[in-house]
């Protein structure tokens, strides 16, 4: 199978990241490289990535000159990145064993261009492992503006398939780039497989609930240009859908 290329961004981690690169190494994929990006961490993230870089050749540590946000720190680990797929975990994510040889499979299976899976959600601790989120087995463009189903640490996108491609300086900057793979005709194929673990942290922006839902209307009102009034049906539909998510444990 092809150079599988892992993009880890990482800001202030370092009481995570190090489980994100265990789960990396935990992969029976032997041609993998993980590219972690340090966007000007404040702590000891850069270290806690040096020990395990130290440990296995195949975890790369880039540091950032100045601090941009997940969007510049996930172009730069591109940037750096050699292999035809490209893997997505964020760096208080983990996935499950096994993870990327059965999505690698899946895809090379459904000829897919991009792919995503199920996961479950976990506590900040670790400690406590919510639902299964069930994903659909496909989705389109106008799917996805609906939908929030491709969770960025599941994704895979193969680049054979898909060409090249960049991030967008924007918060939702994953989702961007799911929609715009997607409008060049792309289909995304979602295996019906738990592969991640979704970490719930008090302190994320995601969590905060009134900030993601603007940047979600802004989406679509400002990059993918849609009107008032599609914009507030698919607005209605991804809240929806998103509620029932992200609902407690």
């Amino acid at each position: 199978m092809p150079k599988v290329s892992i993009i880890v961004p990482a800001f202030n981690a370092e009481r995570v990241v190090g489980d994100a690169l265990d789960s990396i190494a935990l992969q029976d994929y032997a041609d993998l490289e993980a590219i972690v990006v340090d966007d000007c961490s404040a702590d000891g993230t850069a270290d806690v990535v040096r020990q395990r870089a130290a440990a296995d050749q195949r975890i790369r540590l880039v540091r950032q000159p100045v601090n941009g946000g997940p969007s510049q720190a996930r172009q730069a680990a591109l940037d750096h990145a050699t292999g035809r797929y490209i893997a997505f975990l964020d760096c208080d994510d983990v996935w499950l064993a096994g993870k990327l040889v059965r999505q690698l499979a899946f895809m090379e299976a459904e000829r897919a261009a991009l792919s995503y899976t199920e996961f479950r959600r976990m506590s900040d601790d670790g400690t406590r492992v919510g639902r299964r989120v069930v994903v659909p087995a496909h989705l389109d463009y106008a799917d996805l503006l609906c939908n929030t189903a491709m969770a960025t640490s599941t994704v895979i996108v193969d680049r054979g398939m898909t060409g090249s491609f960049a991030m967008t300086h924007t918060y939702y900057d994953d989702y961007v780039l799911w929609l715009s793979l997607l409008r060049r005709g792309h289909r995304a194929h979602g295996l019906k497989e738990d592969l991640m673990r979704y970490r719930v942290s008090a302190n994320s922006w995601s969590r905060n609930k009134a900030n993601s839902a603007a940047w979600v209307w802004r989406t679509y009102r400002d990059v993918e240009r849609l009107s008032f009034a599609r914009a507030a049906w698919c607005f209605a539909n991804y809240a929806y859908r998103g509620a029932l998510k992200y609902r407690k444990f």
